[in-house]
């Protein structure tokens, strides 16, 4: 287990002593592995993972089967940049849209 360890200087406040402790146990990755180890979660055993992988690589096959037949068609990435079709209520001028009009509080 890594410590951190930080000694009071003569001049120096208690203040500045426990922002340097910090500092120095957040650089050594103390707190991370504190708060991992807060709860225990049992790892899953080695069948369990064989039948996990198993179901995945059946499930990719019939995926690729059933795209190959053309009865699914390919998702396109979740991630993909959204565009907002202009609505007709917008301004198409080239002023901004709450120029001269008042703020309502």
């Amino acid at each position: 287990m890594i410590n951190a360890e930080v000694t009071k200087t003569g001049t120096e406040n208690a203040l500045s002593t426990i922002r340097r402790f910090t500092r120095r146990a957040q650089g050594a990755n103390i707190i991370k592995a504190v708060r991992n180890k807060r709860y225990y979660s049992r790892s899953s055993s080695q069948t369990v993972k064989k039948k996990r992988a198993l179901k995945l690589i059946k499930r990719r096959a019939e995926f690729a089967q059933l795209l190959k037949e053309g009865k699914v068609t390919e998702t396109p990435n979740r991630r993909a940049p959204y565009n907002r079709p202009q609505t007709s209520t917008e301004n198409t001028s080239t002023s901004k849209p709450a120029e001269g009009m008042p703020i309502s509080r």
